[in-house]
């Protein structure tokens, strides 16, 4: 086996256990609040981290089977709106109002999703065929997208709990 098959295939298995470390906390998350809006965001997360498990593990196989030309695809976009519009929910901003262990934890997801969007990042700027690279960025993206969605979410709460404290 090539150094290039090695190499695309340790980033295969380091996105799968992104994904794994991913659903196990915000697993955890959700079973540890107490609030209903809350345990439903953390579960979607990690809904959403499991899906993502499913499709690299796909990669993978295709991957071992047919090689770089397993990265020649036709990305499709997941449903970022459907995604936004059950996490952004009135009741979710209402219940962790004030609440440490739902801000701490959106604050544990931002760094998750961080270190994922650079990892990948990183990946796709190593990468030397650009079909790869496009693959990795479009993992910078996915990740990214949950990034943006819970920076948002902790800066509304965060800002809440602030003023809470005067």
């Amino acid at each position: 086996m090539s150094t290039e098959f090695d190499a695309i295939t340790n980033v295969l298995k380091k996105a799968f256990q992104v994904e794994v470390d991913g659903f196990t906390f915000y697993s955890m998350a959700a079973e540890r609040t107490t609030k209903p809006a809350a345990q439903q965001l953390f579960e979607r997360l990690a809904r959403d981290e499991t899906e993502h498990q499913a499709y690299i593990r796909a990669v993978m196989r295709r991957y071992e089977e047919h090689g770089a030309s397993s990265f020649h695809f036709d990305p499709r976009d997941p449903d970022l709106a459907e995604f936004s519009s059950e996490i952004f929910t009135e009741s979710f901003k209402e219940q962790a109002r004030g609440e440490v262990f739902e801000a701490g934890a959106l604050s544990i997801g931002i760094q998750l999703e961080s270190n994922a969007v650079a990892f990948f990042s990183a990946a796709a700027h190593e990468a030397s065929d650009p079909q790869i690279s496009g693959f990795y960025r479009f993992l910078a993206d996915w990740e990214g997208f949950h990034l943006r969605t819970l920076e948002q979410l902790y800066d509304s709460i965060r800002v809440d709990f602030l003023l809470e404290e005067e």
